[in-house]
């Protein structure tokens, strides 16, 4: 039996706003406002600045987002490691909690087909 983590049946989306959202509407509807709010601030500012990458950053950001969501296990414990880091005050402890939560969300970066800052600077 692997202990590893199982994605939900829903599969990550392809990085586009309506299939992020409909994803995201099956794994965790309870951001879909979140999003929304996102969207049309992203898509404000896209256009003030006459530039597509408010858009990019946007998309980019919620398929790590549903990314996560799809492993309740993983969503779960970076729950609680962000609620530990605005706790903590020992700087190890905050060092291991941020190691933690960048782990997480490279894998889920990588689930989505991004690029990680590590990788970037290769």
């Amino acid at each position: 039996m692997s202990t590893a983590p199982q994605p939900s049946a829903v599969p990550q989306p392809p990085a586009q706003p309506e299939a992020i959202r409909a994803a995201l509407a099956q794994v965790a509807p309870q951001l879909l406002a979140d999003f929304d709010r996102d969207r049309a601030a992203s898509t404000a500012r896209a256009r003030t600045e006459v530039s597509a990458i408010p858009l990019r950053t946007f998309t980019e950001a919620w398929a790590v987002e549903v990314a996560i969501a799809r492993h309740p296990e993983a969503a779960a414990r970076l729950h609680v490691l962000e609620a530990r880091a605005g706790e903590v005050t020992d700087l190890g402890e905050a060092r291991d909690i941020a190691a933690e939560i960048s782990r997480i969300r490279n894998a889920a970066a990588a689930e989505a087909g991004l690029r990680t800052a590590g990788e970037a600077a290769r």
